[in-house]
């Protein structure tokens, strides 16, 4: 009997040991960091600028008889839940033409290849597009806008309200009827997460036009990534914090740098300046992604 009773107690102990086994590893299992999104970054050339007139993108005299070569990237960001794109290029009329300069000689732009043949390369057609967001809507960011009219428009309210008033006519930096097919408007009042997750978020970073933004983008391998929009065009402005003459509100721009360099460090995010050629270069072009 005595050794029965000690069989036993011998088995419930490594029952016992065995459960508890178990649950420590529950226990670990629940705490470990989820798995990020597959999110997927690809990038596009969407034309390029020659800035003939540096000195449009500073106050003063700072690039005063300077030049320099700009890109125009676009981006198209794959989410297991959706399909964003971000910015579309120059216009599109520019593609098969000579480099086309402004009659005030300060830009000289040209575009090589329409927006619906580039999506073609990752297997993307416009009706796979749910979202469109610009960064702003000045002309070389809307250029091939009206293809995705069926897409969901995610667009700060003051620059919606900008869009559609007085003070945009006549303005050479927007082109209205870029985007005039963009019926499907989803207003933003602040920053918005996308897909709900903290993987894709758009930040409110007004002052280059009224309701300018930013895109953040948390990818599995490449960790926190943000594409700048237009609050520099080039290292030079970030370095020094340079605002361009044709901002739209001085203030908020100031505001706006702060607001994005302290969000930036505050995530370790890999800053793209969506103009600068280095930063281009940086990025693996479509087809191949960044993850």
């Amino acid at each position: 009997m005595k050794k029965i009773i000690t069989l036993v107690a011998v088995v419930l102990a490594m029952m016992s040991c065995k459960e508890s086994s178990v649950e420590n590893k529950q226990s670990q299992e629940e705490t470990k960091t989820p798995a990020k999104p597959a999110v997927a970054l690809y990038t596009f050339n969407g034309g390029s600028v020659g800035a003939n007139n540096l000195n449009l993108f500073a106050q003063g005299e700072t690039y005063k008889g300077e030049s320099k070569k700009l890109v125009d990237a676009f981006y198209v960001i794959k989410h297991p839940k959706g399909v964003l794109l971000w910015d579309t290029g120059l216009p599109e009329g520019l593609v098969g033409q000579e480099p086309y300069t402004t009659p005030d000689g300060a830009f000289t732009i040209s575009r090589k290849d329409s927006i619906l043949n580039q999506l073609a390369s990752i297997g993307v057609k416009k009706e796979d597009i749910d979202y469109i967001a610009f960064s702003h809507i000045h002309f070389d960011h809307t250029g091939a806008a009206n293809h995705f009219a069926a897409s969901k428009w995610l667009v700060q309210k003051p620059e919606y309200n900008f869009a559609i008033g007085e003070e945009i006519k006549g303005n050479g930096f927007y082109a209205p009827d870029s985007f005039k097919e963009l019926t499907n408007v989803i207003e933003l009042s602040g920053d918005r997460d996308v897909f709900g997750d903290g993987s894709v978020i758009i930040k409110s970073m007004p002052g280059h036009t009224p309701g300018h933004q930013v895109l953040f983008i948390d990818l599995p391998e490449n960790g926190p990534t943000l594409l700048s929009g237009d609050m520099y065009h080039f290292q030079e402005n970030r370095d020094g914090k340079v605002i361009p003459v044709f901002n739209h509100d001085l203030d908020q721009s100031k505001t706006a740098i702060a607001n994005f360099e302290a969000f930036a460090k505050a995530k370790n995010a890999k800053v793209y300046i969506q103009h600068e050629p280095a930063d281009f270069v940086k990025m693996p072009v479509a087809p191949k992604a960044l993850n």
